[in-house]
């Protein structure tokens, strides 16, 4: 790689990052929709394509198709960032999109046949070996479009407007189904690599569940997550995730109030387990996970009667992504009335937002 590129490869770069902030901001910004998938760094420098994680994880041998079509991009050494995304049916699924990171290369090649990957790239930090971390964004992007805006799939640009009422209408309208927000970034910003430089606005939505279990953690104990639960349409209550993060000074506090309801996992709805299919969700921290009896017993089974109302961002089928925050209780509600369906999103058109990258 030349001189004046310093070292850009995508094996050591660090991602710019985004601040979350409530409102989209006002101002002389580019807005992007914020992509619900797995940040990849692409680099390719004559060796041949690598793609790395936000963490520096190598990628590439789980998604063949995407370093082959990535190879054919001209003007090397060029480092992309993007983001990684399986579509089935016409829709955006993070589930299929866990299942590519197998281990059997065997495997790998099949699953690139039956659930291929697309990579939507939104920023360039080095093309024709010039690095452009200090160029404007705009500038940035402008180069970008040039590298990859007319390739096709699995390769795209993201979609961009400087009309915040554009912007506006992404976050109203796609929500789940692939897009989780939007990303404002200055038009003269820099690429900041580790830093949050950029602005990202995030879909929030509440439930109000059950919790039929707690796990406890510290002598004296302290509550450390909700188990949380929803009713489905055979009357069972299925277990879809964890409500973590409690204020320190309530956790003690917590134990004690919820002791009158802990039961014996005899007659609990969850007595001969939860998720016994398991699922990908599952190898994510705070995912709603598997238990069976003969397991570990890491909760405490709750009489489910106490209701919460919880905030999630991602839900994968009728699973939170990740832990949800408690907002408060709800004492109007029955427990029995608190439906799965209320996790359900109706189908979302975000993959056709590609269709007006340029």
């Amino acid at each position: 790689m030349p001189e004046n590129a310093g070292d850009m490869r995508s094996a050591t770069l660090k991602p710019m990052l985004a601040q979350l902030v409530r409102e989209l901001p006002e101002g002389d910004y580019i807005y992007e929709p914020k992509w619900d998938g797995f940040r990849c760094l692409a680099g390719r420098d004559g060796a041949g394509v690598d793609l790395r994680s936000r963490h520096g994880r190598p990628l590439g041998r789980y998604f063949p198709e995407l370093t082959e079509a990535l190879a054919r991009l001209p003007s090397e050494p060029w480092v992309l960032d993007g983001e990684i995304l399986v579509m089935v049916d016409g829709a955006f699924d993070f589930a299929a999109l866990m299942q590519r990171l197998h281990p059997a290369a065997s495997r790998v090649r099949e699953l690139s046949q039956r659930t291929p990957a697309i990579y939507v790239a939104f920023d360039l930090a080095c093309a024709d070996g010039e690095e452009l971390l200090h160029s404007p964004f705009a500038e940035r992007r402008d180069r970008l479009v040039g590298l990859a805006g007319a390739t096709g799939a699995p390769l795209f640009v993201t979609p961009a407007t400087d009309d915040r009422r554009v912007a506006a209408a992404w976050l109203a309208e796609f929500r789940g189904g692939g897009i989780d927000g939007v990303v404002a970034k200055r038009r003269d910003l820099e690429y900041e690599p580790g830093k949050r430089a950029m602005l990202k606005v995030k879909h929030e939505r509440t439930a109000d569940c059950v919790v039929a279990g707690i796990r406890v953690s510290g002598d004296p104990p302290e509550v450390s997550a909700l188990m949380l639960g929803l009713y489905d349409d055979n009357g069972s209550l299925e277990h879809i995730g964890v409500a973590s993060g409690l204020a320190r000074r309530a956790r003690a506090a917590l134990a004690h109030e919820l002791a009158a309801l802990v039961a014996p996992l005899e007659g609990h709805p969850w007595e001969h387990g939860f998720l016994a299919a398991g699922g990908p969700m599952g190898r994510l921290k705070g995912a709603a996970g598997r238990w069976m009896p003969g397991m570990t017993m890491d909760w405490v089974p709750l009489t489910p009667t106490r209701v919460a109302e919880v905030a999630y961002t991602q839900v994968d089928g009728r699973r939170l992504r990740h832990p949800a925050k408690f907002r408060r209780w709800r004492p109007d509600r029955d427990a029995r009335s608190c439906l799965v369906d209320q996790l359900d999103v109706p189908a979302s058109p975000a993959g056709q937002v590609l269709e007006t990258a340029s």
